[in-house]
């Protein structure tokens, strides 16, 4: 009986030993499996970290990303503005060049006709120098006659000398008077003093008509009067007669109104018209022309 006793106390003894073992066991394995939870744990939170931060990081390289996108964009804007405004600059350079060619050309243009018509200008005051001149050498030369039967003037730029036709003629004739020669002698003078000039000699009547078997109308009649004072000037004052021209103009210039005895008198003239020859006013223009033209 005390040696079952015994030998259950060793069982229990044994099995009480076991117990412990076990626990111990179980407790280190419990013990164990708590740090392995924890250390998952803490592995789960390292790892929820990292994916936020990679999270994060990931946006950040979106954003960075759009950041060099817009750059980019800048960029390109930018380099296409610069080609722009590079080709504007080369138009606009070459548009400066043309226009500084236009302009310099527009300003020897203007040079050119300043100076043609600066020497237009000094020959016709030299022509009107000429013209005062000439006016002032028949007045005094025909000082001694009636200003109404003989007016000196400048009309249009040329002098007219206007002799009445009761100082040239007898009423209804072409024949010179002796006083006339005297008349024309004196005119001849001067423009044998000058002869770069021409002498054109105009004949006027009044409206009264004429016929007879020597004259047909007042056509006639002046013509036949301007060609007697030509003749005369010629012949016997010496003119050269290529400087001459004799027209008749008839009734139709009138000086004065026709319907009065007065009138009609100022409208019987003879006119003798000094003018600069014309091919040498027309070198002078050319003249004029080639000195703004250098």
């Amino acid at each position: 009986m005390k040696r079952v006793l015994i030998a259950f106390a060793a069982v229990a003894m044994l099995s009480s030993c076991g117990s412990k073992k076990r626990l111990a066991e179980i407790k280190s394995l419990q013990e164990a499996r708590d740090k392995a939870v924890a250390s998952l744990n803490d592995c789960d939170q390292r790892t929820a970290d990292l994916r936020s931060q990679l999270s994060a990081k990931d946006n950040d390289l979106q954003g960075k990303d759009k950041q060099v996108g817009d750059l980019q964009a800048q960029v390109d804007y930018l380099k296409k503005t610069n080609t722009n405004l590079l080709d504007r600059m080369s138009d606009l350079s070459i548009v400066s060049k043309s226009g500084a060619e236009s302009i310099k050309k527009s300003l020897e243009t203007l040079n050119e006709q300043t100076k043609y018509t600066n020497n237009l200008n000094a020959s016709i005051q030299r022509k009107d120098s000429l013209n005062l001149a000439l006016v002032m050498s028949l007045k005094r030369s025909l000082d001694d006659i009636n200003d109404q039967d003989v007016q000196v003037e400048v009309k249009k730029g040329v002098v007219y000398v206007s002799i009445s036709d009761k100082l040239l003629f007898k009423s209804g004739s072409y024949d010179i008077t002796p006083r006339a020669e005297t008349v024309l002698g004196k005119v001849a003078k001067v423009v044998n003093d000058h002869k770069e000039l021409d002498i054109l000699v105009e004949g006027h009547t009044d409206i009264v008509p004429i016929s007879t078997p020597a004259i047909k109308d007042n056509w006639d009649l002046s013509a036949l009067r301007a060609t007697s004072v030509v003749r005369t000037l010629q012949t016997k004052f010496g003119v050269q007669p290529e400087r001459m021209t004799a027209g008749g103009r008839s009734e139709f210039i009138p000086k004065d109104d026709n319907t009065t005895a007065s009138g009609r008198q100022q409208n019987r003239r003879t006119e003798i018209i000094i003018t600069p020859k014309l091919d040498q006013f027309f070198n002078l223009l050319s003249s004029g022309q080639a000195g703004g033209s250098r």
